[in-house]
């Protein structure tokens, strides 16, 4: 039996989809009961366990810390770890035997003026030496893998793409039970909406550019609804944001809980996202879950998401994205088509099978 540490010190100091990948495969891990021996490696701040099932390790290091990978390895080796998975992608010079990482995507290096100086220098200074170090790595799409042998030619046979999952609360929902959510949100009946971290790279200045277009052309058009909370350059944004005069029909909410989300994607015209850039696209596949059409970038990985389901669009293009809205808006045939290609599209993605795939890569690296 193998001893195996799971870094899931992200959890506790930042919510999005890299803390939700990793509460996913643990949970995962619970129902396959893996015949391994496995520590979840938490923050000590954090007073949740991640897992009932396997054992807990407080550690001291915070993830993110510019001496990170040293105190990392000087905080883990005693603990005689046969395999460490740093799902943050950041490996330690040497916490174990074994090393997998998992890396999401390569959007500091595509599109460094979106994050801060800091987090530049801290991502770009860590990215070659965690392949280099990693004995096994996962990645959530086809793109992310021709990124990483194209730009930092890492040796292919060492990649494993694994397709994310869909928790099973995303679900076509009862039209009174999505109600109730929506009135006690204060959100309109009808609406399009956006999820995701708000910042430059999700490209929400050109929604709000192609909104204000539709607008124009159809005045009575829904609100355009954002979710989520501030990331990098928010500031910057809600300036940008302010500029296109799109306030009184834009809402942009911090306060959706993770228990309302499933409701907003059923009541919503549409799912958009326009992002220059994204590793895999949870939200788009969390909303085809719900039985909601997707309008996504012709980019990256969100293509390999939704397949056949719903529109491209080019994220530089205003014109595509207004047509796209105008689509979704007018079309109730198209809306109703595609609201059951995106069903049956998402029931495609399980957490189960996302963990299964992890497990097969630590048995062939341990072997």
């Amino acid at each position: 039996m193998a001893h195996i540490g799971i870094d899931a010190r992200l959890t506790h100091y930042r919510l999005g989809g890299i803390s939700r990948y990793i509460t996913a495969i643990i949970s995962a891990f619970e129902e396959l009961e893996p015949a391994h021996e496995i520590t979840v490696l938490q923050s000590r701040k954090s007073p949740n366990r991640l897992s009932s099932r396997f054992r807990r390790a407080g550690l001291w290091t915070p993830p993110h810390h510019r001496l990170e990978r040293a105190a990392l390895s000087l905080e883990l080796w005693p603990r005689g770890l046969d395999l460490l998975h740093s799902p943050d992608f950041i490996a330690p010079y040497r916490a174990a035997r074994r090393h997998i990482i998992t890396v999401h995507d390569l959007s500091f290096i595509h599109y460094p003026k979106y994050i801060t100086a800091e987090s530049r220098r801290y991502y770009n200074g860590q990215i070659k030496a965690s392949i280099a170090r990693a004995d096994h790595i996962l990645v959530d799409s086809e793109a992310t893998k021709r990124d990483l042998i194209d730009i930092l030619s890492a040796p292919a046979d060492l990649i494993t793409v694994h397709m994310l999952g869909v928790d099973e609360a995303f679900q076509p929902l009862p039209r009174e039970t999505t109600a109730d959510v929506i009135g006690a949100l204060g959100l309109p009946a009808e609406y399009f909406l956006f999820v995701g971290t708000l910042e430059p790279r999700k490209n929400l200045v050109g929604l709000a550019n192609a909104y204000r277009e539709l607008k124009l052309e159809i005045p009575d058009a829904p609100k355009l609804v954002v979710v989520g909370r501030p990331g990098w350059h928010y500031e910057q944004l809600m300036a940008e944001l302010r500029m296109v005069g799109i306030d009184q029909h834009l809402e942009i909410r911090h306060d959706v809980t993770d228990a309302q989300l499933p409701a907003l994607y059923n009541q919503a015209l549409a799912m958009v996202t326009p992002s220059f850039y994204e590793g895999f696209g949870l939200t788009a596949l969390e909303a085809m879950a719900c039985g909601t059409a997707p309008i996504v970038s012709c980019v990256a990985s969100l293509p390999e998401i939704v397949g056949d389901v719903g529109l491209l669009i080019d994220p530089h293009d205003t014109a595509t994205i207004t047509q796209a809205l105008k689509t979704a808006l007018t079309d109730d045939r198209w809306r109703e088509a595609q609201s059951q290609a995106a069903l049956r599209r998402a029931a495609g993605f399980r957490w189960i099978d996302t963990g299964r795939c992890v497990l097969e890569c630590y048995d062939a690296a341990l072997s």
